[in-house]
């Protein structure tokens, strides 16, 4: 019997196009500085090689820098230094950064966040620290209004002139779940429906899946079809505090690529976890609203989302990535990523919509993956870490063009895929981005029927060559979002 290959690609299918129009000099040369060695030369640094600098100079210089982000237009990370630290600024400029000089330190930011936390604990507020700004933005959405919005002014008042922002969100905060690659359970009350983020490799050797917490929480078996057989099993979920859970596939023998499904016979592979850095732009695959992107604009953010378990309680989630990604609900789980391969986060939730815009919160991955023991790649179809994937891309297989990874690799046996294919219930809109208030949204089990298309799947029949996914003549509507980012 042959190996059964994974009938779910990582992330949405959405057509990679619409990344290139976003980005059309993506591949141009940005390195053309990097060898400048003259001290308080400012380097011209792609996003990625931003993230690596900052994080040395953060290892090295600790607290003493106020936070960094990373300058698209000049192609230059930018660090915040507290005004008359000369030794500091000296090494953050002979390292090849733009250095800022700021009035608020990082302990009094953190200060003031825990200030926060203690006396601004409300459902549907938010906050995190903006580099930009050298400040803690906080947000409140729609449903902060009376008493509880004056207590939230209060709050921030207290914490001084030019140490915080606020501002009100037209939605209301909530986790997504019902999207990237659809995934499904059924549980008492009706079905539940999810993304699926990045194949990883557990701890133990077995094929498995990142997902969003609360989905994991909600149910305990996942199929790839709605009301089909179970073919993945949570072994660890998290939620609230976190949100992330590690999926085993039922079948040790699966096969599941460390790529992201874009559609119209393309892929995207992922060849490592990656950390956010405010001002890069990244990437949300969905089932629900397809490819979107936008820029990373908070790190280490706190969501106090409504509970879906104790009415008038409040689940809290740390640690998150802040972005003005849109999302809706069915997209709970999916993958966000860079342009040229890095897994960066996992969808949480958010408020607003891909109408009118809004602010998405992420799970970083390199800490669902420290936490899980996983390891991106399938040790079962020898592609651990996408480091044994020797099959060449196409050009257009990748939207960073990259190189890493060189495509989908040796993927021998990948065109049975039968399983992806039978999503063909047509899903209500309604159902998927509707009112998941109540019983639900984040514990799983709330107003998530209807959401059978998995915004077409598709016939995945031909996944096998090392050139993205092959022939992926099912991939359902994804080609109408060509551009509609």
């Amino acid at each position: 019997m042959p190996k059964r290959k994974a009938a779910i690609a990582v992330g949405g299918v959405a057509a990679l196009g619409a990344a290139a129009l976003l980005l059309p000099n993506a591949n141009a040369s940005q390195d053309k500085d990097q060898a400048a060695g003259a001290a308080g030369t400012v380097k011209t640094l792609k996003a990625a090689d931003a993230s690596n600098l900052s994080a040395q100079l953060q290892k090295a210089l600790g607290d003493a820098l106020a936070g960094s982000y990373y300058d698209g237009a000049k192609q230059q990370l930018v660090v915040n230094v507290v005004s008359g630290d000369k030794n500091v600024i000296v090494q953050a400029k002979k390292a090849g950064a733009a250095v800022r000089q700021v009035d608020n330190s990082t302990a009094s930011l953190k200060a003031a966040a825990k200030t926060l936390k203690t006396k601004a604990t409300i459902p549907g507020t938010a906050w995190a620290i903006d580099p930009r700004t050298n400040k803690v933005a906080v947000t409140a959405d729609s449903t902060v209004t009376g008493a509880k919005w004056n207590r939230l002014q209060s709050t921030v008042r207290s914490l001084g002139s030019g140490m915080a922002t606020l501002k009100k969100s037209a939605g209301a905060f909530k986790t997504l779940v019902s999207g990237g690659d659809a995934i499904f359970s059924q549980v008492q009350g009706g079905g539940v429906r999810c993304s699926l983020g990045f194949n990883v490799t557990a701890s133990d050797g077995t094929p498995a899946f990142l997902t969003a917490g609360h989905c994991g929480v909600a149910a305990k078996d996942w199929s790839d079809s709605q009301n089909g057989q179970p073919i993945a099993t949570v072994d660890q979920a998290t939620f609230p505090g976190n949100d992330f859970s590690l999926v085993k596939y039922n079948d040790a023998t699966t096969q599941a690529p460390s790529e992201v499904n874009a559609g119209n016979g393309q892929t995207v592979p992922i060849t490592q976890a990656a950390d956010a850095t405010v001002g890069e732009t990244v990437f949300r695959m969905g089932s629900t609203t397809g490819l979107h992107n936008g820029q990373v604009t908070g790190l280490d953010a706190t969501v106090n989302f409504q509970s879906e378990t104790n009415p008038g309680g409040v689940d809290t989630v740390n640690g998150l990535i802040q972005t003005n990604v849109c999302a809706e609900a069915g997209d709970s789980g999916g993958s966000l990523f860079t342009q040229d391969g890095g897994a960066v986060g996992l969808t949480s939730g958010g408020s607003g919509d891909c109408t009118s815009g809004g602010e998405t919160f992420f799970q970083p991955v390199t800490a669902a993956l420290q936490a899980t023991g996983a390891t991106l790649g399938n040790g079962a179809g020898g592609q651990a870490g996408a480091g044994d994937q020797t099959g060449t891309a196409a050009p257009s297989a990748s939207p960073g063009d990259s190189g890493a990874g060189n495509g989908a690799g040796d993927q021998s046996g990948a065109g049975d895929q039968s399983g992806a294919g039978d999503q063909s219930g047509t899903a209500d809109p309604s159902a998927t981005a509707g009112d998941q208030n109540g019983a639900g949204n984040g514990a799983g089990t709330g107003d998530q029927s209807g959401a059978g298309n998995g915004a077409g799947a598709g016939d995945q029949s031909g996944a096998g060559t090392g050139t993205g996914t092959g022939d992926q003549s099912g991939t359902g509507d994804g080609s109408s979002l060509n551009g509609s980012n």
